[in-house]
């Protein structure tokens, strides 16, 4: 019989985050399970983003603990991919896609600063799942939002990750790249534990096994108690009453 610690991706405890007095995010508490594909949606500044960067060990909680795998975040880095806003990445920097797949590699850099064969493989490869490994030469600056966003998911599947955290991967892409993108996930659901920040709604209600709103305080949310308001961005309390806490 399997121990809940080898069921678990995530758990957190008490987690809050605050800046300059003002908090952030308030009391968390999060058991999420292995192979679990888990939407995050909420008002804008309502934390999401910074839960991201907390999982990641880019920022230290004010209070509480973090597990990842029964690690702390900094040392489950090499298990966690990662896919920023493709509004925070500088398109305009000089570098090809496959030197920016390959970023997701650093780890396996030999010791003189290159790549083995082996490690070069595995960005193509992930370039093949995201179908654009024929651009691999091409220069990141010239790709259109879709495709770009695409080659940043690919950047961080090339490590074969065990838990892939997603801020708005299909935010000013094109409804075709959006489909494709939301396919490619479809396809790492139960094998990898993922967490993706969206707004649209209708698309992550019908994807994800649960959902984790958040505006301040995290809440678990079925797909039932999503109001037509949200999609909208009209965040208000059910009409059931108020949010659970997740699994405290």
């Amino acid at each position: 019989m399997r121990s809940e610690s080898d069921t678990v991706a995530i758990e957190t405890k008490d987690l809050s985050f605050e800046v300059d007095s003002t908090i952030i995010l308030e009391k968390v508490y999060l058991s999420i399970r292995k192979g679990e594909f888990f939407g995050i949606f909420g008002p804008n500044g309502g934390g999401k983003t910074t839960l991201l960067k907390l999982l990641l060990g880019f920022l230290k909680p004010s209070s509480g603990s973090i597990h990842i795998f029964g690690m702390p975040p900094h040392l489950a880095r090499g298990c966690i991919g990662y896919v920023p806003q493709i509004t925070g990445f500088d398109r305009k920097f000089p570098i090809s896609v496959f030197e920016v797949v390959a970023m997701g590699l650093l780890r396996e850099l030999t010791w003189y600063g290159s790549f083995t064969a082996q490690t070069k493989k595995k960005a193509i490869d992930a370039l093949e799942k995201v179908g654009l490994a024929s651009l691999a030469k091409k220069p990141f600056s010239t790709l259109s939002g879709g495709q770009a966003q695409r080659v940043l998911l690919a950047r961080a599947l090339a490590s074969d990750p065990k838990l892939l955290l997603l801020d708005e991967p299909t935010a000013s892409v094109d409804p075709e790249a959006e489909s494709d993108i939301h396919r490619l996930l479809l396809t790492l659901k139960g094998s990898v534990t993922v967490l993706m920040v969206s707004h649209d709604l209708q698309t992550i209600a019908s994807d994800v096994d649960r959902l984790l709103f958040i505006q301040r305080k995290a809440s678990l949310m079925t797909k039932e108690q999503i109001c037509g308001h949200f999609a909208m961005g009209l965040y208000h309390t059910p009409v059931q009453g108020g949010l659970p806490v997740l699994d405290r």
